[in-house]
């Protein structure tokens, strides 16, 4: 499958929001990804993290120095931090968002800590989701589509039929893409 040469094709959303599991979805069903090695599966990502350099793209955002024309045409995955630093080009964004606290907690097992400031944790988390949509919604260069880690696992095939449309492309391996969602991997539910 060849996705549009003049854009570049994001995935984002806040860590632990179901970015990973989307790449995946994307990868399974045909559609371009880029990925590396940087970051290997672990138990906490059984089925991989799908980051190029090891995730750290932020620091390349800022300097200015991501050389974007080398990933246009495939998704490349970009924590909803580093959408701030996007510099204008032409973009489609597949958003993942999950319940908050499952994110929360998500975090705290992976870090292997408790969060003794839970609130405010929590509170910094909404206002940079909330921010972050905003400032992708108010851009003439961003197209972006929404999607919801907690929804795609309740009905993924209702959700997952969103991405063909958004990206107008009609010749995915759906059926793998659907099968990509692991019921199993749900383990912080809200």
């Amino acid at each position: 499958m060849i996705l549009d040469p003049d854009v570049n094709f994001i995935v984002s959303g806040i860590e632990r929001s179901g970015t990973s599991m989307l790449m995946q979805i994307l990868s399974n069903g045909g559609i371009p990804v880029s990925a590396d090695e940087s970051r290997p599966p672990d138990t906490n990502n059984p089925k991989g993290y799908y980051e190029l350099e090891g995730g750290k793209i932020i620091n390349k955002l800022r300097e200015g120095s991501f050389p974007f024309d080398r990933y246009t045409g495939c998704f490349i995955k970009i924590t909803a931090y580093g959408l701030k630093f996007l510099p204008k080009r032409n973009y489609k964004i597949i958003y993942s968002e999950r319940n908050i606290d499952e994110i929360l907690e998500s975090m705290e097992k992976m870090a292997n800590i408790t969060d003794e400031d839970r609130e405010e944790t929590r509170n910094a988390f909404l206002n940079l989701n909330t921010m972050i949509k905003n400032h992708i919604t108010r851009r003439d260069d961003i197209e972006v589509l929404f999607l919801n880690y907690n929804v795609i696992l309740r009905n993924p095939a209702e959700e997952i039929k969103k991405i063909p449309a958004f990206l107008n492309v009609q010749d995915v391996h759906f059926k793998a893409m659907i099968q990509t969602v692991d019921e199993k991997l749900y383990r912080k539910r809200h």
